[in-house]
């Protein structure tokens, strides 16, 4: 077998070719856009190369026959946060062979060792968890956008190598034609009659303004619930809106105001992926195209809640039940029949059982999964308990 660093045209081109051979007659699969895999890889378009560096791999077997793929990255300014700094991989694929995927393993591990890392977490995303993060473990059915795919072997490969779980990710479904729970829906239309409180959709022609609330909130919401939280910039989440642009829709978006005070959001996107089963490849030449454009307003009907959040203030209120009435509300209006909430962590007792509240089942299990270089040092699971913990300590 043969790892090569992926270099060239050629390389790359072999790099997003690997899923579709190895998926070719998996129905479950969609093949995402190669030119929005490739972006996560270009320095002009992902800020993480900033302060990191990402590398990719194919590999060949002694016939010269694509048999697997990985990348690794490091972020320095997350990684040097923690005491156990670590590095990343992914968009890993893989046919059902351990020598194989060791192989893929030891080569990310390496490079990685060589930039300072003493950790590698699996399979995520080099930028932020919005999309390709997790190992499905559980629930293989067709997959909403952004969320990762795999072959149920998978498991067995990483963990085979010395891969441990590092915490779990949970999607829930919302299918509407089952009922909202009543006594939710009395408590959240409550707020409706309250005029100290607002609700929003993402104007378009206004995305700066929205924006720019955005920003404030997912910071204030996140630097409260996670350890060593990197603040995201106005610039991250408008490179990530400008590129997003045309799969979005504008009354997906909603945001939550207390005396026009922006105090919580609700992002879903269309499942675009319903529309990429009908294109060819992930190439978007002209005749994808012009599917892309036809099918976007016509076969999409489910969406996938992709972030939330509600500023600590407020969170104890249940004006997110107000906002995901309106979210829901929305969708039924645009024809559409189902939400995929994902993910939350195991560790975010929370919002699990928010999202069970709101009538949604738990359908899906992904697994971000962690090796120490060190095979002495000691594995802490993640629980976000020493966040917790300070914050307490603080209040008291």
């Amino acid at each position: 077998m043969n790892c090569i660093e992926v270099k060239d045209k050629k390389s790359r081109n072999e790099f997003h070719q690997v899923p579709k051979i190895l998926y070719k007659d998996d129905e479950n699969w969609t093949c995402p856009l190669d030119i929005e895999i490739e972006s996560i890889f270009n320095p002009a378009k992902n800020n993480c190369f900033s302060h990191g560096d990402a590398i990719r791999w194919i590999l060949k077997d002694d016939m010269g026959k694509l048999i697997g793929r990985i990348a690794a990255f490091y972020d320095k300014n997350k990684a040097f946060s923690n005491p156990q700094p670590a590095g990343g991989i992914g968009f890993f694929e893989c046919i059902d062979d351990q020598q194989a995927a060791n192989l893929l393993f030891q080569t990310a591990r390496e490079w990685l060792e060589a930039n300072g890392m003493k950790a590698m977490d699996g399979p995520i995303n080099f930028g932020e968890n919005f999309v390709y993060w997790g190992l499905l473990v559980e629930g293989f059915t067709r997959q909403g956008y952004g969320m990762p795919y795999n072959f149920p072997y998978y498991k067995e490969l990483f963990e085979g190598y010395g891969f441990r779980n590092y915490f779990e990710q949970y999607s829930f479904h919302d299918v509407f034609s089952n009922p909202y729970p009543e006594r939710m829906k009395k408590f959240a239309e409550h707020f409706f009659e309250k005029p100290e409180y607002s609700f929003r959709h993402l104007e378009m022609d206004k995305a700066e303004v929205f924006l720019k609330q955005l920003v404030e909130m997912y910071n204030k919401v996140w630097a409260d619930f996670l350890e060593n939280y990197t603040p995201l910039k106005y610039e991250d989440f408008y490179g990530i809106f400008t590129d997003a642009k045309a799969l979005l829709n504008e009354k997906t978006i909603w945001f939550a105001y207390h005396n026009d005070m922006p105090i919580g959001f609700l992002i879903a996107f269309p499942d675009i992926n319903q529309v990429f089963r009908k294109l060819k490849n992930g190439k978007l030449n002209l005749l994808n195209s012009l599917k892309l454009i036809y099918y976007r307003r016509r076969a999409v009907t489910r969406a996938r809640l992709l972030l939330s959040g509600v500023i600590p203030e407020f969170q104890r209120t249940g004006v997110v039940g107000a906002l995901y009435l309106k979210l829901t509300g929305a969708m039924r209006s645009l024809g559409m029949s189902e939400l995929e909430l994902s993910w939350v962590g195991d560790y975010n007792l929370t919002v699990n059982r928010m999202y069970s509240q709101f009538g949604a089942t738990k359908e899906k299990t992904h697994v971000t999964y962690r090796y120490l270089f060190d095979r002495n040092a000691e594995f802490v699971r993640f629980t976000n308990q020493s966040r917790k913990f300070s914050k307490n300590n603080k209040n008291e």
